[in-house]
């Protein structure tokens, strides 16, 4: 991932040189070329997705394009921040291999699993958390999909139950740990003294935070970023609440094009354009001058 675009875009390749300065990785090389076994690692994989998610937005703004507002899933939120210049590429990835090495800590002191439940009602899957001891919702996709988070033992009894209420499908997913739950709060801690120290600039353009749903300002992001961790992800509120401020076309920066399927699931109106590459970026250009 990553590997056209640093090549096309000089700005692009020096987000990567910056990121390896800062956390002692060889961000381009793990991120072009793997392997995936070490990449999948949860403190490489972290940093190498915000350095890529970074080094794409570096190249999109050489089109001159400014977002109205920011916003990213999980550790995506760094990476938004970023975005909105209130802490620099440098910092942000630097931070992130610290977040990236705390939870691979707490997750293998304190294993778990997370999985998918489609189909169900978020109110329902609520329901069944509720009702089982060690299993708590970690990630609003969209409405509909709703991931949960625990103890090995209770998330496989709640798909048991969400099947038998009516579940479309559920999918356990191919990780290890129990993130965006209280299994994994000594990650909280040791990330704490790490976003202390930063200096926080104010958002600009606005952060809408996925732990609240709300507009957030520079004095709140560090407790954010550590509440983040054990808190579930909420993004199909957060979606909403940017529609509710107006916003009708979402650009997802990054590999993949996850979230852009998400927002379409949020709301059918919506508009997204997924940029990971030279091609989308192209894309991305036609769009907007389209429009």
């Amino acid at each position: 991932m990553g590997r056209e675009l640093a090549a096309a875009f000089p700005a692009a390749s020096a987000v990567y040189e910056e990121g390896s300065e800062a956390t002692g990785l060889d961000l381009a090389q793990l991120s072009f070329e793997g392997p995936v076994e070490e990449l999948t690692r949860t403190e490489i994989q972290q940093p190498a997705l915000v350095a890529t998610s970074l080094a794409c937005l570096r190249a999109v703004e050489t089109l001159g394009l400014e977002p109205d507002y920011v916003l990213g899933h999980s550790v995506g939120e760094y990476s938004a921040l970023a975005a909105a210049g209130a802490l620099s590429d440098r910092e942000t990835i630097a931070l992130v291999r610290e977040r990236g090495e705390a939870t691979a800590a707490a997750a293998m002191d304190h294993p778990g699993a997370m999985a998918a439940v489609l189909g169900l009602e978020d109110a329902v899957v609520e329901e069944l958390c509720d009702g089982i001891d060690g299993v708590w919702p970690a990630n609003y996709n969209c409405p509909g999909q709703l991931v949960v988070s625990g103890e090995n033992g209770a998330v496989d009894r709640l798909l048991e139950e969400a099947a038998a209420r009516g579940a479309r499908k559920t999918v356990k997913l191919p990780i290890t740990g129990a993130f965006h739950s209280p299994l994994v709060s000594a990650a909280a801690d040791r990330l704490g003294p790490a976003v202390d120290r930063v200096e926080w600039h104010e958002p600009s353009p606005p952060f809408m935070s996925t732990v609240t749903a709300r507009l957030e300002p520079a004095p709140r992001i560090a407790e954010l970023l550590v509440a983040q961790l054990t808190s579930p992800v909420r993004f199909t509120q957060a979606v909403a609440g940017l529609v509710d401020l107006g916003v009708g076309l979402f650009v997802e920066i990054g590999p993949k094009q996850v979230l852009s399927g998400l927002i379409r699931r949020c709301d059918r109106s919506l508009r997204s354009v997924s940029v990971g590459d030279p091609d989308s970026l192209r894309k991305l250009e036609e769009a907007l001058s389209a429009a």
